[in-house]
C-alpha cells in the first residue's frame, strides 16, 4: 500500500505530526509512505529536515491566500500530474489547513481515495484564520475517511452529522519529540520550574492560571515561564506582574522547542476547553510533569500517563494540582519509546485503512 501524508501549514504542531506519522507508515512492512509539506514549512528549513516527496508553494498570510485562489482552477492540473507520478494508493490530510481543496480536487481527479485526520471539531475562540472550520467542513465532506484522536472530537463529529457513512477511525495523539532527551526533572538543582507554552489565547485559560498562581503566593517555591504568541491582553499583563513570572509573547520557531522544554521541571496546561493538546504530547515525550484541567479531551490523553496531574478547570483547582506537583512530585521516569508508540498506532490506522479500501471494492 502507498499512502500520500500532507500538510500544507508552515508552522506549528501540523508539519512535524505529518513527519512523523509519515516516518511511522514508512517503518511497517509493505506500506510506502510518500510527504507533502508546504516549501515554505518551518521544519523544512531546520537542522535534520525530513524526506519531503512533494514541496509545495503555499502562500505567506491571509492576503497570499486570497491571491491564491482565482489561480485554483488552473493549479489543479499540473498538481494532479505530480501526483500520478507519486502513484499513492490512499491520501491522509495529517491536519487540515487552507489550501486543502487544491489537494481533494487533485485526487478526485486520479480516484485516490482520502482520509482527514480532525483535530478540532470546533473553532476555539482567537485561534486561527476567518472560514477556517468551513473550509475544513467542506474537506471532511469530499474525504471517504476520518481520523480523530479522542473520543471528544468524535463525539463532536457526530453531533454535527459529519460522519455520515464516513469510516471514523480513533487513534491517540503520540509523543512528539523535539531535540534529543533533556536531563529529568530537577536535575538542575534550583527552584521548581514552570512552564505554560503555547499560543496565549483565551481557550488556554492564563487568566486562571494567573489566578492560580495568586493564591498560591510568595510561599512556594517556582519560577514561572509564559512562552507563546498571541495578541497582548490584561491577563497577560497581571503575569507579568507577579514575582518570578517571565511572559515571552513571540512566535517559538521550532529549533527552539526543545531547549524550551529542556528547561522546565513542569508545563501547566489550564486549558477552559481542549480537544487534545500537542504541548502536552511534547512534554510527555520531553519526561516532563504536567498539570492540566478535565476539558475536552485533555482527560483521555493525559489521565494514563504517570507524570500527569488532571485538575478541575478553576483557579482554586489549578492551584491545588501545582501545589502537589511542587511539593510532592510524581516519580521522575524515562519516557516511552515513541517511535513504537508511533509504529503501533501506525500499524492499526493502516488495518483501518485497508478495510475501508476493501468496503469500497
Amino acid at each position: 500500500m502507498k499512502i500520500l501524508v500532507w500538510h500544507w501549514g508552515r508552522r506549528g504542531a501540523g508539519p512535524r505530526y505529518a513527519a512523523e506519522l509519515a516516518a511511522s507508515l514508512r517503518s511497517l512492512d509493505g506500506v510506502e509512505a510518500v510527504l507533502s509539506l508546504s516549501a515554505q514549512a518551518e521544519i523544512l528549513r531546520g537542522e535534520a529536515p525530513p524526506p519531503c516527496d512533494l514541496p509545495y508553494p503555499t502562500y505567506g498570510g491571509l492576503g497570499g491566500f486570497i491571491a491564491r485562489l482565482p489561480l485554483a482552477p488552473f493549479q489543479i492540473g499540473p498538481l494532479a500530474a505530480r501526483l500520478r507520478a507519486l502513484r499513492p494508493d490512499v491520501a491522509i490530510c495529517a491536519m487540515p489547513s487552507a489550501l486543502d481543496f487544491l489537494m481533494a480536487a487533485a485526487l478526485r481527479r486520479l480516484g485516490v481515495p482520502m482520509l482527514v485526520v480532525v483535530h478540532d471539531a470546533d473553532p476555539h475562540p482567537g485561534d486561527g484564520f476567518p472560514f477556517q472550520m468551513t473550509l475544513q467542513r467542506r474537506l471532511v465532506h469530499r474525504a471517504q475517511g476520518l481520523v480523530v484522536l479522542t473520543g471528544h472530537v468524535a463525539d463532536r463529529l457526530r453531533g454535527q452529522g459529519l460522519v455520515g457513512d464516513r469510516r471514523l477511525i480513533r487513534t491517540t495523539h503520540l509523543p512528539l519529540v523535539f531535540g534529543p532527551p533533556p536531563p529529568p526533572p530537577l536535575a538542575h538543582g534550583g527552584p521548581f520550574r514552570l512552564l505554560s507554552f503555547g499560543r496565549l489565547l483565551p481557550y488556554k485559560g492564563l487568566d486562571l492560571l494567573e489566578q492560580a498562581l495568586r493564591l498560591l503566593g510568595p510561599g512556594l517555591e517556582m519560577e514561572v515561564r509564559v512562552v507563546g504568541s498571541g495578541p497582548d491582553s490584561p491577563v497577560l499583563e497581571a503575569l507579568r506582574a507577579l514575582p518570578r513570572v517571565t511572559v515571552e509573547n513571540r512566535w517559538v520557531p521550532e529549533p527552539e522547542v526543545g531547549a524550551i522544554l529542556a528547561w522546565a521541571d513542569g508545563l501547566v496546561l489550564s486549558h477552559r476547553e481542549a480537544s487534545q493538546s500537542g504541548v502536552a504530547a511534547a512534554a510527555v515525550a520531553a519526561g516532563r510533569w504536567v498539570v492540566a484541567t478535565r476539558v475536552g479531551g485533555m482527560t483521555e490523553q493525559l489521565e494514563a500517563e504517570p507524570q500527569a496531574l488532571l485538575c478541575a478547570p478553576t483557579a482554586e483547582g489549578v492551584a491545588e494540582a501545582l501545589r502537589q506537583m511542587v511539593l510532592h512530585p510524581p516519580p521522575a521516569r524515562t519516557p516511552d519509546d515513541p517511535r513504537a508508540q508511533w509504529r503501533d498506532m501506525a500499524a492499526g490506522l493502516v488495518a483501518e485503512i485497508a478495510a475501508m479500501l476493501a468496503a469500497r471494492r
